[in-house]
């Protein structure tokens, strides 16, 4: 199935080993082997920031657990500055914004210019494992996909994130999944709207009619079976990948560029950008990805693909009739999204294709800008691990955010 198949691919395919590996220049920290194994927040304390967990319950029972950066050495956040929350993509985590290291990533660039920045998870990856009732060996845990992350996480981590600062609004940016939940939840719960000053979404993903991976693009084609398989063995969860697949990884995956077994299938997954990637950041990145998620997220996304259409799961007509009370299920209402947004996207980005991004934007009725990242193999990965992301994007996402700050808030 799906899914399965390229974890396999992936997880055999995707690590080695640092030791003697010269650290390129545009690196601002030593990368260590041991950066892969530590948590996200160990990452920022590690790094000379100071780091806080926190644990929210969402509505339904799960039990979620979210990352604040406050700040390094004897510099605090501004407590006049709205928070800034960052929201993962799919089979990813709170560490896809830490990984790159201080100096690049983007939760820690956010901190050194003074902002309190949280990082949320959400349930089904490795830091949201736990539910008010259930067991993840429950299959019933399993049975979500980013609409219940849409209508149930962001607005307990929202939530949280205020009712701690004291605020009344924060600023939001996501990335792929981390856009998609957001439309869901403006969608379904337009209340929340009020709440977030700005959205700017990373990779923005609703409608994927034209995704670019040939790798997915075959493999969807067999959606159905894989669905049929699921529901059959149970197969509930999308693991991360076992310590001893990572071994067996370090024995194939080479460490020259062109060679590099894990780079091209990740390439082929998201877009080709050798340039703003080097192979010593791979096996850092793939020691926190996949970091987990239900299958079903991974087939909700497939279902998309298919029906060129952003809209609810897809039971089949039956249980839709069920379900909904319909035939087809029904498509998220984009215009309710009132949030004021900023899409930023790429032109050689996979998931998030060229077509469907401005399709996206011809729906929302508060969009501010349409940003086309201006490098023409920008990719999928790179809104998160390129060398040259400050001054891509993320200066671009700095200004934007203090554009639609008052320090009063």
């Amino acid at each position: 199935m799906y899914s399965y198949f390229v974890v396999a691919i992936v997880a055999s395919c995707l690590t080695q080993q640092t030791k003697g590996f010269v650290v390129p220049d545009y690196f601002d920290f030593q990368v260590e082997s041991q950066d892969a194994k530590i948590t996200a927040p160990e990452l920022a304390i590690k790094y000379g920031y100071r780091a806080e967990t926190h644990k929210v319950q969402t509505e339904d029972g799960y039990l979620l657990e979210l990352h604040r950066i406050t700040g390094s050495g004897s510099t605090a956040y501004d407590k006049r500055l709205p928070p800034i929350l960052l929201m993962h993509g799919l089979l990813t985590s709170s560490a896809d914004w830490l990984l790159i290291g201080p100096g690049n990533g983007l939760a820690y660039h956010l901190s050194d210019l003074g902002y309190d920045v949280w990082l949320g998870n959400a349930r089904g990856n490795r830091y949201c494992r736990s539910h008010a009732s259930w067991t993840p060996n429950m299959v019933k845990f399993w049975d979500f996909s980013w609409h219940e992350i849409g209508v149930y996480d962001l607005p307990a981590i929202i939530d949280h994130v205020l009712e701690t600062t004291g605020k009344q609004r924060l600023h939001y940016i996501g990335h792929s999944q981390g856009t998609t939940t957001f439309f869901v939840m403006a969608s379904e719960r337009p209340e929340y709207s009020e709440k977030v000053i700005l959205m700017q979404a990373l990779a923005p993903v609703a409608y994927m009619k034209n995704i670019g991976s040939p790798l997915l693009r075959y493999l969807v084609k067999y959606l159905g079976a894989i669905e049929t398989m699921i529901d059959f063995f149970g197969l509930g969860e999308f693991k991360p990948i076992p310590s001893v697949l990572l071994e067996l990884a370090k024995l194939i995956c080479p460490t020259s560029q062109s060679n590099n077994l894990c780079l091209n299938v990740m390439f082929l997954l998201a877009g080709a950008n050798p340039d703003q990637i080097d192979p010593v950041m791979v096996p850092i990145i793939l020691g926190h990805i996949p970091a987990g998620s239900s299958t079903k997220q991974l087939v909700h996304f497939g279902q998309e693909v298919l029906s060129g259409q952003f809209r609810r799961y897809d039971y089949g007509k039956v249980k839709n009739l069920y379900e909904y009370g319909q035939a087809e299920p029904p498509a998220y209402n984009l215009t309710r999204v009132t949030t004021p947004v900023v899409l930023h996207y790429g032109a050689n980005d996979y998931m998030a294709h060229v077509d469907d991004v401005r399709r996206l934007a011809t729906q929302l009725p508060n969009l501010l800008e349409s940003h086309l990242i201006e490098l023409d193999l920008f990719n999928h990965m790179d809104f998160l691990f390129a060398k040259d992301a400050v001054k891509l994007l993320y200066n671009d996402l700095v200004n934007n955010v203090e554009k639609y700050t008052d320090r009063g808030n």
